[in-house]
């Protein structure tokens, strides 16, 4: 069909845009994204979904670095190798503690004394031959050769002997006994007798007795210890004297 000049060409039927697309040309569905795990807001997107990325090309450490960090620990290993040693010298060398004994051969018994005692150069009280007392001054234990017992007992020589000192040391308004029992010091057996003197007035405070009487063959062995104030340290020094006695 011929067209005639001056005419117009209707519109050719529009196709719409995009052009349809066969089932074949269609893109694969993109998979839903799955939530966010909780507790994650607050590391990147890429961490949250991929994993968190490594590095591909990992820093290594530079030569000066690493011969710097040998370097180190081996100094350190060597000071602590020396310090090993010193200790070990150190107590190699060091001194141990002298013990002080006292030695009574008139009364024939040695005192192995604890810490914080010291010998006295002459006992307080007349006829004793030795005597040690702690360093505060409010324990003491003496010693002197007795009497031989003559056909009594060691308990009834303690009891006199314990009366006796009383008397001269205590001077209490009250005497309470605390002890009264056999005894074996060094390889010798014999009687212990101890009492405890109270004062009415407020100045002097509770003061501890003891006396011990070993049978010695032809004579005894008598020992008095007294502290004051009387407290379960002084007592307890006491007894440590007395038990680490030797008797010969």
């Amino acid at each position: 069909m011929e067209e005639r000049p001056g005419t117009r060409r209707p519109y050719a039927r529009q196709q719409p845009w995009p052009p349809a697309r066969t089932p074949a040309e269609m893109p694969a569905e993109t998979p839903a994204r799955t939530p966010e795990p909780a507790g994650e807001d607050l590391l990147p997107p890429s961490a949250r979904w991929y994993g968190t990325p490594a590095d591909p090309h990992p820093r290594r450490l530079s030569r000066r670095l690493i011969r710097s960090l040998t370097i180190a620990g081996s100094l350190a290993v060597g000071l602590s190798l020396i310090a090993g040693a010193v200790v070990i010298v150190l107590r190699a060398v060091s001194p141990e503690p002298v013990v002080q004994v006292v030695s009574d051969p008139l009364a024939g018994v040695r005192l192995r004394l604890p810490e914080g005692w010291a010998q006295r150069p002459v006992a307080p009280v007349t006829a004793f031959t030795s005597a040690a007392a702690d360093a505060a001054g409010g324990a003491m234990v003496m010693a002197m050769p007795g009497p031989p017992l003559g056909g009594g007992s060691p308990r009834e020589a303690a009891l006199r002997a314990s009366e006796l000192y009383g008397r001269l040391l205590l001077h209490g308004d009250t005497v309470s006994v605390a002890e009264d029992a056999a005894i074996a010091v060094g390889g010798a057996t014999g009687h212990a007798r101890a009492v405890v003197a109270q004062y009415k007035d407020v100045v002097n405070r509770p003061a501890y007795l003891r006396v011990i009487v070993l049978d010695r063959g032809p004579r005894t062995l008598l020992m008095v210890a007294i502290a004051q104030p009387d407290d379960a340290r002084a007592r307890a020094a006491i007894g440590q004297v007395i038990k680490g006695a030797t008797v010969g």
